[in-house]
């Protein structure tokens, strides 16, 4: 008999049955699995072409670079070939960019097929696959196009883990630290105590720090789905980070801490967030192995900059900013542009 962990997410149209640490061969009882259809990444589909066995397949390529448009056309080309209809279910088996895709193309397909994610990366399980957000990006605009809808299976199968290289593993951790920052002290001092590498060798420590990252983020997104209000907070480091990702190809948790870095010192400048603290967060980061600056010349900025202003979490001439008043305490403060202009220019 499988020993799982099953919790179950309500939101306002949806409940969302989650399944921790339960192997991938459980999916077949959860679906009809003449009816389903997975979405995977080419590196995901060789490693583990075992599990795969017998199941209709979608392939996609792997990368951020592919999280565009024509991929999701090409996934519709697929879906149409397999004579996939409303009866249908579609599930994502990847990180963030396949769970991203499928989510996206599942919403639209015939106004809307069923669809469940397996995500097999840090970030995917701890961020992506949760809360509904799933879309493609807009050349070098991030997630610039999309829908929020919740799959209606998560399942969290932790030995895809095992194969995950160590710098998908610093990557997922921004966004743990990220989770920390804005609502988890006591998380934000336990990874204090701890390294990366200690997860890497713990699978029960790792197990656990995966869903209570999963938990805050339900909790945030439960109680504010459509983003009007604490949702955002999510965004931490991600208003700079993302602006930065795609110019320099960071891979996202890179360019999330550099955004969390350049948050931290606007926080102590308007927020009276204090300059220890500060020091803690740099610290963290550097200790998870994630990068804290990034040098580039004035060109650079200057397309960085072009790309900050499209972002969605501006209104006007000001910038939804996401802002520390203490770690575990994040807030949402508006910033004029002209302002946040100075603080971009000194500390990127």
């Amino acid at each position: 008999m499988i020993n799982m962990d099953k919790h179950q997410f309500k939101y306002a149209a949806k409940t969302v049955d989650c399944y921790f640490e339960t192997p991938f061969s459980f999916l077949d009882e959860l679906v009809d699995k003449a009816k389903t259809i997975i979405i995977t990444d080419e590196n995901i589909a060789k490693l583990y072409a075992d599990k795969f066995d017998g199941w209709n397949m979608i392939t996609i390529k792997a990368g951020e670079e592919h999280k565009q448009q024509f991929t999701a056309d090409y996934v519709i080309g697929e879906l149409i070939n397999l004579k996939a209809d409303k009866q249908s279910f579609i599930i994502g088996v990847g990180g963030g960019v396949v769970t991203d895709i499928a989510g996206y193309v599942a919403s639209v397909y015939m106004r809307g097929t069923r669809f469940g994610f397996v995500p097999t990366t840090i970030l995917a399980m701890v961020d992506a696959a949760i809360g509904g957000k799933n879309g493609v990006d807009a050349g070098v605009y991030k997630n610039l196009i999309g829908v929020i809808k919740h799959p209606e299976i998560l399942l969290y199968d932790y030995s895809f883990l095992e194969t995950l290289p160590k710098e998908e593993w610093i990557n997922g951790f921004a966004e743990i630290i990220k989770h920390a920052c804005i609502k988890d002290s006591g998380m934000f001092k336990m990874l204090e105590e701890n390294t990366l590498e200690t997860f890497q060798n713990d699978k029960e420590k790792m197990a656990l720090l995966v869903k209570r990252n999963v938990l805050i983020k339900y909790n945030v997104v439960s109680n504010d789905e459509f983003e009007n209000g604490d949702r955002k907070l999510l965004n931490f480091g991600h208003t700079i980070g993302h602006a930065i990702e795609n110019i320099y190809a960071l891979p996202h948790g890179n360019a999330v801490s550099i955004g969390m870095v350049v948050a931290g010192n606007i926080s102590a400048a308007v927020n009276n967030f204090s300059s220890s603290e500060n020091s803690r967060l740099s610290a963290l980061l550097n200790k998870y192995h994630l990068p804290t600056t990034l040098p580039y010349d004035e060109s650079g900025s200057e397309a960085v900059w072009n790309i900050l202003i499209m972002d969605k979490k501006r209104s006007g001439d000001t910038m939804n900013f996401i802002l520390l008043n203490k770690i575990g305490d994040g807030i949402v403060k508006p910033i004029l542009l002209q302002q946040l202009k100075l603080f971009f220019n000194k500390d990127l």
